[in-house]
């Protein structure tokens, strides 16, 4: 997976304008501008477009045109999460409605004072889901990468403050995974991503839309290791300010084979996947070579 090297796009100037423009004028305004950010990504942005453009094509089945529509509603809707985002961490004045699904799966796993995994892909917007979480009367951990560009981290983090929840970065050196059985020893909650590796990390292969694909073995070897209850957790956009929340029924792994758990894990999250880029392919979010 060398195309994608754990880094986001963006610069502080642009992240300037746009909190100018939600504060000064609201959130639709800045979806207007961003209609215009979108389009030079549109056409200068070949290689991750082509990605895209290639998975509508191939994968889902759709037209050439439909999907040169749905590859410009995917970079808005991209940069409508980002501004999302900024207005739901920092406070701004709103309208923004969600709908849950499932959240009554989450408070079970609370309840349960066993910890839990909660996975998700790279389809929506995860900082909504993460920013619901503190419903939950558990403490949450969210691993991710270290990807934003340090200016770009140091200007939001100066407007929206530091996330709400307890963050563990994934690291060359491993302490992540340390910090992560401190936090299921401690029954906490984790959540992370399972569907983008850098090179060089261990992986499990899974057929993904007609295709294998390679996923990081990490959260699954977690699972393996802890036994603990599991949930597929995914956050979408339905319209301009609606977001539907899915979080599915508790797995419970404790009584799986060892050696099962891992390859029943994956199966099981990668049809939770597929089912949702079948039903939202605009919020598909991964810019590369996903099969290479």
């Amino acid at each position: 997976m060398s195309a994608w090297h754990g880094k986001s796009k963006g610069t502080p100037l642009g992240y300037r304008i746009f909190v100018w423009v939600l504060k000064t004028f609201g959130v639709l305004p800045a979806y207007f501008l961003l209609r215009f950010v979108v389009l030079y990504y549109f056409f200068f942005s070949y290689k991750a477009s082509r990605q895209i453009y290639l998975l509508y094509r191939r994968k889902l089945g759709y037209g050439r045109f439909s999907s040169l529509i749905k590859l410009y509603k995917n970079y808005f809707l991209l940069g409508q999460g980002i501004i999302d985002k900024v207005v739901l961490m920092s406070g701004i004045k709103n309208k923004f409605s969600f709908h849950f699904d499932g959240e009554e799966n989450l408070h079970k796993i609370a309840v349960l004072k066993k910890g839990g995994i909660l996975l998700s892909a790279h389809i929506g917007n995860w900082d909504v889901a993460g920013h619901l979480f503190k419903r939950l009367e558990s403490r949450i951990n969210i691993v991710l990468y270290d990807g934003e560009h340090e200016q770009i981290k140091e200007y939001l983090e100066g407007v929206i403050g530091k996330r709400n929840m307890s963050i563990i970065v994934i690291k060359n050196d491993l302490s992540h995974i340390y910090k992560i059985s401190e936090a299921l020893s401690n029954n906490e909650l984790v959540c992370m991503h399972a569907d983008r590796f850098l090179e060089g990390n261990k992986t499990l292969t899974a057929n993904f839309l007609g295709e294998p694909a390679r996923f990081p073995m990490g959260p699954f070897l977690l699972a393996s290791k802890f036994k603990v209850p599991v949930s597929y957790v995914f956050a979408v956009k339905e319209s301009k300010l609606h977001y539907h929340l899915f979080a599915s029924e508790i797995k419970d792994y404790a009584a799986v084979a060892k050696n099962d758990i891992m390859p029943q894990m994956l199966t099981e999250y990668v049809a939770e996947i597929e089912k949702k880029v079948k039903q939202y392919p605009e919020q598909w979010f991964n810019y590369y070579n996903f099969w290479e």
